[in-house]
């Protein structure tokens, strides 16, 4: 079983995906780890397109049963198989940006504001995150696009737009995957007697 999950940045893709992963006892893969080098601090410094290519492209064919989160849809062809199921996660900008502003002084701290180089990464970066919505041509990756691509493909797809508590979002995705009748390829018998249950 194959599901992609994305959004823009902020949406709740990762959290989303990784407790999905969870509760169904499958492979998370983020686009991020292949798209970024490994930094300090990270999202500095971009792998080779060629690279990230033929890394996750393995990585995906090694495993069965897997989540991938993150926009990928510009990356190239013949990278990825057919999803089983694709999911698109909006929510508003204005929370969303909110959010994405709460989480970068989470994980950085106060050296947004005393650094004045890292101020002004700070600063970019929500500017292109709040492009996602505007669309004055300072991001590739944002609304329009999404949509236009999720023309292009014949996999099933879920949207889910609002502000949802992720086990809200989470118990949508499964109860879509039943209609798509993919639960019954997962090996219920790791799942554990609670999620089984679920799953019947």
């Amino acid at each position: 079983m194959r599901l992609h999950i994305f959004g823009a940045s902020g949406s709740g893709v990762t959290t989303t995906g990784k407790a999905l992963a969870k509760k169904l006892k499958l492979e998370y893969f983020d686009s991020d780890d292949y798209f970024w080098k490994s930094t300090n601090p990270p999202f500095q410094n971009r792998q080779k397109p060629t690279d990230r290519n033929a890394k996750i492209k393995f990585d995906l064919q090694e495993s069965q049963n897997w989540i991938l989160g993150g926009s990928i849809f510009q990356w190239g062809d013949n990278i990825f198989p057919k999803f089983d199921l694709v999911i698109f996660l909006f929510l508003s900008p204005e929370i969303r940006i909110e959010r994405l502003k709460k989480r970068e002084f989470e994980r950085f701290g106060n050296i947004i504001n005393t650094d004045p180089k890292r101020r002004r990464q700070f600063e970019k970066f929500i500017l292109w995150a709040s492009d996602y919505d505007n669309n004055l041509g300072i991001a590739n990756r944002n609304f329009i696009a999404h949509e236009n691509w999720l023309r292009t493909i014949s996999s099933p797809t879920l949207k889910i737009f609002g502000d949802f508590r992720t086990d809200q979002r989470v118990e949508r995705i499964i109860e879509r995957m039943r209609q798509e009748k993919l639960l019954p390829t997962l090996d219920l018998s790791k799942l554990g007697r609670n999620n089984i249950n679920e799953h019947l």
